[in-house]
């Protein structure tokens, strides 16, 4: 959605200059981003932005539970239609009810994307060999940086041809064509398993649990800053027109979702072969996640006005990135695979936090300012985050099931589960 970042009204005159630290005047040739429809200032879309994990965040628990009880592919089913039809609501309702009424459906659409990661971690411990799990996981989870790759070019060229309203018709419909294809050549339920109780007091005592939510939150502050904020770094910050900013936000997420892959076969390939223990591939996955974007974040603020400097060090950032998908997020099933739609649902529910307070905290940083200290100091303490993850996730994390995962059964009946 065009929304005008330029044209603030009454606030105009509490826009700063600081000719030291900007790459380009604001106003001029470098900048030539069009002004959208809507006057919504720094702080509305912020809210925006932020809102869509307000209702990501209610979900994760109860979604990953009922996908354990019942089926994790309907599950997944009704978060698709959920993600889906508001965004093609989207458009009508920016017109006829203003910012207010597109954060509700983006409150909607986070209830959907909510279900998503634990319903697909409930089918991944099911149906992926341990042999292959950090690759399967991989190239699932890694979507998320294809669908950002397709959609920040698409959207660019959908919007010069057709107007931003069809960025929303377009690929809110390929959403709903996608649940389509998925109800009519759903498979058959994959097994029968016994209903357990959660073992709520020992998932909460479990120090390598612990370590989990402490790096799955840290690595989603710094993800979330990359995946929302980028764009608008890239145009604010560096003065990068609308349509180069475009294709220059993709590559790094072509690269983080290449390397995702790749790292992880080599990984499943390592541990096949018995070089590293599951333990360990999960450290040193998190250990390259973390200590390598920190750096090229830190590079980037030494980089200044660099602007070959600062897309290269972001693209290598960003795509060494793509290891977490062999760690962090293939730890839950590692420790206790009868919770693992349960342990995705905690720990992406905290890990959620950041998807609501960075877009709040950028935009109040860089609201009326234009120029690269807001963002140094938001890249600093980015960096940071990561290196305490790193030490963290070191100290805590194992790829060791917990004794916790096979309790006693309380509940003998057969349900479905897995689906």
């Amino acid at each position: 959605m065009e929304i005008d970042s330029a044209s603030h009204g009454d606030d105009e005159h509490e826009v700063e200059f600081n000719p030291d630290e900007m790459c380009y005047v604001p106003g001029g040739s470098n900048n030539t981003a069009e002004d959208g429809p809507f006057l919504w200032t720094e702080q509305n879309k912020g809210l925006i932005l932020g809102s869509y994990f307000w209702g990501y965040l209610v979900t994760q628990i109860p979604g990953g539970r009922i996908a354990e009880l019942f089926s994790g592919k309907w599950v997944f089913l009704v978060a698709v239609l959920m993600s889906s039809l508001p965004t093609v609501l989207t458009p009508p309702a920016a017109y006829l009810g203003g910012f207010k009424l597109v954060i509700f459906l983006r409150i909607i659409e986070g209830f959907g994307g909510g279900l998503t990661f634990p319903a697909m971690n409930v089918l991944i411990s099911k149906w992926a060999p341990s042999s292959e799990k950090s690759t399967l996981a991989s190239i699932i989870y890694g979507g998320t940086s294809l669908g950002t790759v397709l959609s920040i070019p698409s959207s660019g060229l959908i919007t010069s041809l057709l107007g931003w309203e069809w960025v929303f018709y377009l690929h809110g419909g390929l959403a709903l064509i996608c649940e389509k294809e998925f109800i009519t050549s759903s498979h058959p339920p994959a097994k029968k398993g016994k209903k357990l109780t959660v073992p709520w007091k020992n998932i909460f005592t479990s120090v390598p649990f612990w370590g989990i939510i402490i790096a799955h939150f840290c690595n989603n502050f710094a993800w979330y800053m990359l995946l929302v904020e980028l764009p608008v770094f890239m145009s604010d910050g560096l003065g990068f027109a609308i349509k180069e900013n475009a294709g220059l936000s993709s590559v790094p997420f072509i690269c983080n979702w290449l390397f995702s892959i790749v790292y992880s076969n080599r990984l499943d390939w390592a541990r096949s072969k018995g070089y590293i223990s599951t333990t360990n591939a999960r450290k040193l996955s998190m250990g390259i996640a973390s200590l390598i974007p920190s750096l090229c974040l830190i590079a980037v603020c030494l980089s200044g006005c660099n602007k070959t400097a600062v897309v290269t060090f972001m693209i290598v950032g960003t795509g060494f990135f793509g290891s977490m998908f062999a760690g962090v997020f293939s730890n839950h099933s590692d420790i206790a695979s009868n919770y693992a739609g349960v342990l995705m649902g905690i720990t992406n529910m905290i890990a959620t936090i950041p998807g609501f307070v960075v877009p709040a905290v950028v935009g109040s940083l860089t609201h009326g300012t234009f120029g690269l200290a807001p963002w140094h100091l938001i890249f600093y303490t980015t960096s940071g985050i990561l290196l305490l993850e790193l030490v963290v996730y070191s100290i805590m994390a194992s790829g060791e099931e917990q004794p916790w995962n096979n309790p006693p059964d309380d509940h003998p009946d057969d349900e479905a589960v897995g689906q």
